[in-house]
């Protein structure tokens, strides 16, 4: 699959999680920091939307410690919760 359909199916995962608040945790990270990704952190993403949503949110907010496979700069730039758009 090339890289703009791979992609283009993150971002429907991503923003299509089963609750809003996922959907604009993991859809706005997704949104805000894709373009700058390389294959490798493209494929932790995949991963990481193969987790459950409590857990993925758990880790962003810090009430949980993320797995070892989970930790990095990915990580961290998804618990700085900078990229989360308020709904007007």
């Amino acid at each position: 699959m090339d890289r703009s359909a791979r992609l283009k199916r993150l971002r429907f995962r991503a923003w299509h999680r089963g609750t809003r608040e996922a959907d604009l945790l993991i859809g706005g990270f997704f949104d805000r920091h894709h373009k700058m990704w390389s294959e490798e952190e493209i494929g932790w993403f995949e991963r990481l939307l193969e987790e459950q949503d409590v857990d993925i949110m758990a880790w962003a907010i810090g009430t949980a410690e993320p797995p070892a496979r989970f930790q990095g700069p990915l990580m961290a730039g998804l618990r700085q919760l900078n990229y989360i758009e308020r709904p007007e």
